[in-house]
Parts: structure tokens; sequence; C-alpha cells
């Protein structure tokens, strides 16, 4: 049970008799995580009307930077379904990831960005998250189904995501 941008818990059970992808990620990913929910809101235009069956949550790993109102603009920019969840302290944090088994680790400024800026550190808005790079898709009863790599287009979505919704 996680709370999203609104402050309302949110279990995998609120979303029973739809087909879910849940993301981890943070909205400071300068790649994996924007390109991912990009894919997945192309992936829902081409299923048309088959999309309000689809609900796509994305929890992110950095709740430092991640504020209720950046998370609550951040998901729907890709989509306007997308949810935001956000863990609430560290044990949240701790306790969703190791459910799910997600790994991720805070990563030092680089050398070019020390090079650039000799005070940044971890503590600024320098450094970023390494994470698990994936999505977890569960079916309509709630059962986990896929585990889904990142790096795929839209395609492979649209196919997996037709099969769990027929």
């Amino acid at each position: 049970m996680l709370p999203d941008t609104d402050g309302q818990m949110r279990t995998l059970a609120d979303f029973k008799g739809k087909v879910v992808v849940l993301l981890f990620g943070y909205t400071h990913c300068p790649d994996i995580c924007p390109m991912t929910l990009a894919t997945l809101a192309q992936a829902l235009k081409q299923l048309g009307a088959q999309a309000k069956r689809v609900q796509v949550l994305f929890v992110t790993v950095d709740p430092a930077r991640d504020t209720p109102s950046s998370l609550a603009r951040y998901a729907p920019a890709f989509d306007p379904s997308f949810i935001g969840l956000r863990p609430a302290n560290e044990t949240q944090l701790k306790k969703v990831t190791q459910d799910f088994r997600v790994f991720f680790a805070r990563e030092h400024a680089s050398v070019d960005e020390m090079a650039k800026n000799p005070a940044a550190d971890e503590t600024a808005d320098t450094y970023t998250m390494d994470h698990t790079a994936a999505g977890y898709v569960f079916d309509a009863s709630g059962k986990l189904r896929l585990f889904a790599r990142d790096g795929q287009g839209p395609e492979p979505w649209v196919h997996d995501l037709k099969i769990l919704l027929n």
C-alpha cells in the first residue's frame, strides 16, 4: 500500500478488473523512465478503447526529490491516466522495493558534473538513481503475469497487453 500524489493510499486491489503495469523510477531520470513512460503512452494509444482497461502506476525510488506535486505533474504528462505513487518514508520505500525485488541506489555526481560545478555532491540535484528498469504487469484479477524489460518499443507492449485484456 502506497500513497498517490493526493495522499490516498493505493493497493493493486484498487485496480481489480484492469491490467496494471507497475514501474519503478524517478522524475529526474534522464533517459529510461521518460522513454518507458512515453512508450507505454504510445502503446495505450494503439490499444484504442481497450486502453481504459489498463492502469500504469509509476512508483518513485527517489521520494526525497520527487515531491507529491512534481510526481503529480510527471506521470500524467505522458498520459493523463498514469498515476504516480510516492512512498511516504524510508520504511515504505524499502518494503515495496523488497516486495518486488527492485534494485535502486543513489549515484554520485559524475566527474564531468563535478568539473562544471566543484561544489556539486550527492546532496544536490546532480545525483542520479540507478534502478531496475522493467515493468511488472498484472492481469485483471491481480496476478503477476509478466516482467517486461525496458528498451522495447510499443509493439511488444501492445501485443502482451492485448493478450491480457482478452
